[in-house]
C-alpha cells in the first residue's frame, strides 16, 4: 500500500486507526453544524412568515378595496412560499442531523 514498506504493518494499522478517528470527529462536527444550520434556516423562515402576517394584517387594517387587497396578497404569496420552503428545508436538516448524529 501507500508507504506500507516504510512504516510496516503495525504502523499502517496505527495510521488507519487515526484516519478513522479523524473521520469520526470531522463527521460529528459536520452533523452538529447541520443541526444548528438547519435550526437557523428554520428560524429565518419563521421570521419570513411573521413578516407575511404583518404585511397582510396591515393591509386588512387599512380596509383596502378588493383590488388593492389582491395586489397586496399577490406580493405576499411568493414571500410566504419562500419562507415556508426555508422552514421545511431547515427542519429537514435538523431531523437529518439528529438521525445521523
Amino acid at each position: 500500500g501507500l508507504f506500507g514498506k516504510q512504516i510496516g504493518r503495525a504502523g499502517a494499522h496505527w495510521v488507519t486507526i487515526l484516519a478513522v478517528g479523524l473521520s469520526f470527529v470531522l463527521s460529528a462536527i459536520v452533523l452538529k453544524n447541520m443541526v444548528w444550520g438547519g435550526a437557523g434556516l428554520s428560524l429565518l423562515g419563521l421570521l419570513g412568515l411573521g413578516l407575511c402576517i404583518i404585511k397582510v394584517s396591515r393591509a386588512k387594517r387599512a380596509q383596502l378595496d378588493d383590488e388593492a387587497m389582491r395586489v397586496v396578497l399577490r406580493k405576499v404569496v411568493p414571500l410566504n412560499m419562500g419562507a415556508l420552503f426555508l422552514s421545511v428545508i431547515g427542519l429537514m436538516l435538523v431531523i437529518l442531523g439528529i438521525s445521523l448524529g
